[in-house]
Order: C-alpha cells, then sequence, then structure tokens
C-alpha cells in the first residue's frame, strides 16, 4: 500500500473516530444533567435524548474501521450519530444548561 493510501485509511479511521467521541460525549453530557431541566427549557425529554444519543453513539462505535469496529457496510449511518450529537451540543445542551443547578454560585466565568 502506498503512502497516500495508508494516509487515507488513517484520517479515515480518524474521522469516524472523532464522531464516536462526539457521539459519547453528547451522551454523557446528557445523563449528567436533570429530567427537570429539559423540560424547563422547553426541549423534549432526557429519556428522550438518551435514547438518541445512545443509538447515536452504538452506531458511531460500529462504523469505526476495523479492527474497532464493523467499517464499511454502516459507516455512512455515522453522519446521522454526528448530527444527532451535534444537535443535541448546539441546541439542548445550552438551553438547558441555565436549569441544571451546576456550577451556580460561583464569580463569573471569563473576561479579565
Amino acid at each position: 500500500m502506498s503512502i497516500i493510501g495508508s494516509l487515507q485509511l488513517l484520517l479515515f479511521f480518524l474521522f469516524y473516530l472523532a464522531i464516536f467521541v462526539l457521539s459519547a460525549w453528547a451522551l454523557v453530557d446528557c445523563l449528567r444533567r436533570p429530567a427537570a431541566a429539559f423540560l424547563s427549557a422547553g426541549k423534549r425529554t432526557r429519556q428522550f435524548w438518551t435514547w438518541v444519543l445512545v443509538a447515536a453513539t452504538v452506531v458511531a462505535f460500529i462504523s469505526i474501521p476495523p479492527p474497532l469496529g464493523i467499517g464499511l457496510p454502516l459507516q455512512f449511518l455515522a453522519l446521522g450519530s454526528a448530527a444527532a450529537a451535534i444537535i443535541y451540543l448546539v441546541d439542548v445542551r445550552p438551553a438547558v444548561a441555565p436549569y441544571s443547578g451546576r456550577r451556580g454560585g460561583g464569580p463569573p466565568r471569563g473576561g479579565w
């Protein structure tokens, strides 16, 4: 195999591994939020998002090329996993964060 072919395989592997890590991060974040925060934010329930992100994480793991996952037959489904994780992290997580009750009472972050 040529150097370019090996580099392509490595990048392909890293791309699908990144989708798996993104999905797993979204799932862990979802599980750490209180269920009431989702309802207070006007979003779907935590149970809904948990199941969506569990499915996304499993599909993302299976989509990783061998030796970790199955690879080729299901790799196109990893894009759906990435979409679910991105929607959660960009839309749901910021809406739920003020109702989560974490990191409250401390000094404001950022700035000088």
